[in-house]
């Protein structure tokens, strides 16, 4: 495949997908349904649910909900965001309202004012799989 143009390069992810991309300066009002990774560097004031991953970037905001795998947030977000994945949060990232997850990734200077709660297997502490019993135990 041959691009011809930078813009081109540019909305194609590491996969070689096409990327949505909410450019800065833009404001959408509504919803956005989508198979593709999309990238929010405007507002976005709706629902939005996708396959793909998210990154809103620095300038970038989202108020409404957000349903999908994986998200990386810089910017700013309100509301409720249902992830199946992993939810990254960036030094810069301002988070407000509900979060369901299934990992997170939070870095220092982030700020996180949101109910969280987190989905997946539990791992119990008191289990013996994988641990050796006294009489397996081998030692020199």
């Amino acid at each position: 495949m041959i691009l011809k143009s930078k813009d081109e390069r540019m909305a194609l992810n590491s996969n070689g997908t096409q990327q949505n991309i909410i450019a800065q300066d833009t404001k959408l009002v509504g919803d956005i349904t989508s198979s593709s990774p999309i990238r929010i560097d405007g507002t976005l004031e709706g629902n939005l649910t996708t396959q793909g991953k998210v990154v809103v970037g620095k300038m970038g905001s989202i108020k409404g909900i957000l349903k999908g795998s994986n998200a990386d947030i810089e910017g700013k977000f309100s509301g409720k965001i249902e992830l199946s994945g992993t939810l990254v949060l960036k030094a810069t990232a301002q988070i407000e309202g509900e979060v369901m997850i299934g990992k997170l990734s939070v870095e220092p200077g982030a700020t996180f004012n949101a109910n969280c709660s987190m989905r997946g297997a539990v791992k119990s502490l008191g289990s013996d799989q994988g641990t050796p019993s006294r009489k397996d135990e081998k030692t020199a």
